[in-house]
């Protein structure tokens, strides 16, 4: 992410897992792995996460993510909904400590996270 920024330029902040409630959730051998690290320059918002998934195996392919953040959970329900068709669906869409939360590999293999902090 050091390196995108010296590309993008903007600000870059790094959240480890044991900086946040994450931390009560996992494992302590993931506690210094990079829980969320983004990038934001102008309109390019970027956002990455060490591998946190102990049990599988990263293959080339389910290490990118795309992710999509904010806006009303009813759109985001809808986006999940239309992306989960023939999807291996990994998180169901609800409610965390964070806020809503879902995440699956789209029927293509692309792997999609899911996040707003919005009720409706």
């Amino acid at each position: 992410m050091e390196f995108y920024q010296s590309c993008f330029g903007g600000e870059l902040k790094v959240i480890q897992v044991k900086d946040s409630p994450a931390k009560d959730h996992m494992p302590p051998a993931q506690h210094n792995k990079v829980l969320n690290a983004h990038l934001a320059s102008g309109p390019v918002q970027i956002s990455a996460s060490d591998w946190l998934h102990p049990k599988e195996t990263p293959v080339r392919g389910n290490t990118v993510c795309l992710f999509l953040r904010g806006g009303a959970l009813k759109d985001l329900e809808a986006l999940f909904d239309k992306l989960s068709q023939g999807a291996e669906v990994t998180d169901r869409l609800g409610e965390q400590f964070f806020g809503t939360y879902g995440a699956l590999n789209d029927k293509f293999g692309v792997r999609w996270m899911f996040h707003t902090d919005k009720k409706n």
